[in-house]
């Protein structure tokens, strides 16, 4: 595993859940979730991970079209900037659809797609990754050249990737969103995120992130211990652990810049992340080497 000098930001604006009704800010239409992304980036992040909205019902989308539309908003004006693109089996099971985003192309080709390395349940709701799909995601990604963004709810999915890795289907660097404070999963508290990255394989980067409340504890937990961290309302939609303020994705991702300055790690660059993971140098080149 490795540990970085300078910070990763994973930037997570959308998400699956959050909903207007639930809170205004959420971004949901293409032009929202470009204009946060682009605010963000003005600020200082190094990635974003997106998720496709169906405008009118908010529903989760899988749609190339959609991705398109966003990657190219962000695009116009953060070239170098790196997308990931959600590949989830919480709303959708079928190959063609969750793969649907990684037929994009040219200056719409996502760097990275999202690689959740088990079926899980949430509080209402059930993922489901079989080890067919998983196998066949990340095959699929290595044939287009996009990197595999691995996504770990527990210590039983890094080893999955392990498994992964001793068969040749995922290269190195490896990059690791830690998730922590799901209800039936790896809980937000430092034993089991210490765990977890103890059992990440070499060649690996990582970064924390955690739902709910727990989102800011974890946060700060990888800025002191020198990892990234993953932020935004696709995790948490409240700024205070009281829960009577709603938070904008700018106030979760100031807050972090402040929690960095403190702890003396100024913010990975874009660029800087496309060298740690071999990934190409943007501006037009996008993917994987």
């Amino acid at each position: 595993m490795k540990e970085t000098e300078k910070l990763i930001i994973n930037f997570t604006p959308t998400g699956m859940i959050p909903t207007k009704e639930q809170t205004k800010f959420v971004p949901i239409k293409p032009s929202e979730i470009i204009k946060d992304v682009l605010e963000a980036y003005n600020l200082g992040i190094t990635s974003v991970h997106l998720h496709a909205r169906n405008s009118d019902s908010q529903e989760p989308d899988y749609k190339a079209e959609i991705y398109a539309e966003i990657i190219a908003g962000i695009r116009k004006y953060a070239k170098d900037l790196v997308i990931c693109v959600s590949l989830s089996g919480r709303n959708f099971n079928e190959f063609k659809k969750r793969s649907d985003p990684l037929t994009l192309t040219g200056n719409l080709k996502p760097d990275m797609g999202s690689l959740t390395l088990s079926s899980l349940n949430f509080n209402k709701q059930a993922s489901i990754n079989t080890p067919q799909m998983i196998y066949d995601l990340a095959v699929e990604m290595n044939k287009r050249k996009i990197k595999p963004e691995l996504e770990a709810f527990d210590a039983g999915m890094i080893n999955y990737a392990k498994y992964l890795i001793n068969k040749n289907i995922l290269k190195h660097p490896y990059y690791f969103n830690l998730i922590l404070g799901n209800i039936a999963c790896a809980q937000a508290d430092i034993l089991h995120a210490g765990v977890m990255i103890n059992d990440l394989p070499d060649n690996s980067v990582w970064a924390l992130g955690a739902i709910g409340i727990n989102q800011l504890k974890i946060n700060s937990l990888a800025i002191s211990m020198g990892g990234g961290v993953r932020v935004g309302l696709e995790d948490n939609i409240w700024y205070d652990k009281s829960r009577t303020k709603l938070a904008k994705n700018i106030d979760l991702l100031k807050r972090i810049h402040s929690i960095s300055k403190v702890n003396e790690r100024t913010v990975m660059e874009p660029k800087e992340f496309r060298k740690l993971l071999n990934l190409k140098s943007g501006n037009g080149k996008y993917g994987c080497n």
